[in-house]
């Protein structure tokens, strides 16, 4: 039984998502304490990998992939084990899209110069980016609503779906080096840190902390490129 469920038996995952939320410092200090004692070597070593994953990701380096993909692949399992369904797909869908993005990140040209840029999303491509938000929202909505009522009864349908929809979405812009990912991983990491908190992955509820900062700092890095590629290409011959 996940902790903070043994702090509070009886209350429904919406409850106890919406008491630590609201609930007093003292309350959320001790179950952070709880939480950390009970942290599994696996999920130190997923945060630890996804930490470094995102470093890379700032970096614009191709190792964000490799490394990353211990992340999720660990995370896949830890999300089934504590009723975190949507968050499970998601992290099957990181690491089906870590390799595409290895392999766009990798391509170059005849020059040995690598063809995918740091860029901005044009309005149409904003308008794909919420409208693939919006479906994949009702989607995993409406499919762990079900799955609620007949097999994760700790399932919190609006919250897990929210989360998920707006990392599908990050995860697809940023392998094609959209800058909008980060807004997109702020998103995420907002919503994660209270949505692995009430499931007693405390450390990972940390980790989205660490992330959502680096999420701030990847996306002014990621604009300061885009600049300055600008510059450079528009400088004379």
């Amino acid at each position: 039984m996940e902790v903070w469920q043994s702090l509070h038996v009886g209350l429904p995952a919406e409850a106890l998502l919406l008491a630590a939320v609201n609930g007093s410092a003292a309350q959320l200090w001790q179950q952070f304490l709880v939480g950390m004692q009970q942290t599994s070597l696996l999920e130190y070593i997923a945060v630890v990998a996804g930490i470094v994953s995102v470093w890379y990701s700032r970096k614009e380096h191709i190792l964000v992939f490799p490394i990353g993909l211990i992340s999720t692949v660990i995370y896949v399992y830890l999300s089934f084990k504590h009723h975190l369904i949507g968050e499970a797909s998601v992290n099957v869908y990181y690491s089906v899209l870590s390799v595409y993005g290895w392999v766009l990140w990798a391509r170059k040209n005849q020059q040995e110069e690598y063809v995918l840029h740091i860029s901005f999303s044009s309005r149409k491509q904003w308008g794909q980016q919420l409208a693939f938000f919006a479906v994949l929202y009702a989607v995993i909505f409406f499919a762990l609503s079900y799955l609620k009522s007949a097999f994760y009864d700790g399932v919190i349908p609006w919250a897990d779906a929210f989360a998920s929809a707006t990392a599908y979405t990050g995860m697809w812009l940023m392998a094609k080096k959209k800058v909008e990912s980060w807004y997109w991983w702020i998103a995420t990491n907002v919503a994660s840190v209270p949505l692995y908190f009430v499931k007693g992955l405390v450390f990972t509820s940390v980790f989205y902390v660490v992330l959502l900062a680096m999420a701030f700092a990847g996306l002014v890095e990621w604009k300061r490129k885009v600049e300055l590629r600008k510059a450079r290409v528009s400088e004379p011959a």
